[in-house]
Formats: structure tokens, C-alpha cells, sequence
């Protein structure tokens, strides 16, 4: 399984929109998603390169595998 490599905050938002996540508003520099029977928001930083522990953290949050993530990527 490939490692999982910062990307660029677009392309993590297209990925957690393609999940079914809504965007709810924006924060400063931050995007909140949100989708019914998830506990909490998942928060995507504006950055160029989003680090590894943040999208580690939000697919945590929203309940999606690794597997999950690389599908949803290449679908983009």
C-alpha cells in the first residue's frame, strides 16, 4: 500500500466531498466539512501541502480506511 504524502488542500476537500461530506463554512484558513452520523467536523487546513498527521487525522474522524482514501484519490 502506497504512504500517505502531503496534497494540496483542494484535492483532500474533492476527496472528503466525493465521501459525501458538505462544506459547511470557512474559518480563517480552514475549511469545516460536515455529514450526518459523523460525530465531529472534519477541518481542512488552506495549506499548498496538508501533512500527513492532518489527513490521518481526518479520515479517522470521518470513518474512511486507507484503501478508502487511495480510491477516492485516483477517482479525482
Amino acid at each position: 500500500m502506497p504512504r500517505i504524502t502531503p496534497i494540496h488542500y483542494r484535492k483532500l476537500a474533492k476527496v472528503f466531498e466525493k465521501k459525501g461530506f458538505v462544506h459547511l463554512r470557512t474559518e480563517g484558513d480552514h475549511l469545516i466539512y460536515d455529514k450526518a452520523g459523523i460525530a465531529r467536523p472534519v477541518v481542512i487546513p488552506r495549506y499548498k501541502e496538508v501533512p500527513e498527521f492532518i489527513i490521518l487525522n481526518n479520515l479517522k474522524t470521518a470513518g474512511i480506511t486507507r484503501n478508502e482514501y487511495f480510491q477516492l484519490l485516483r477517482k479525482i
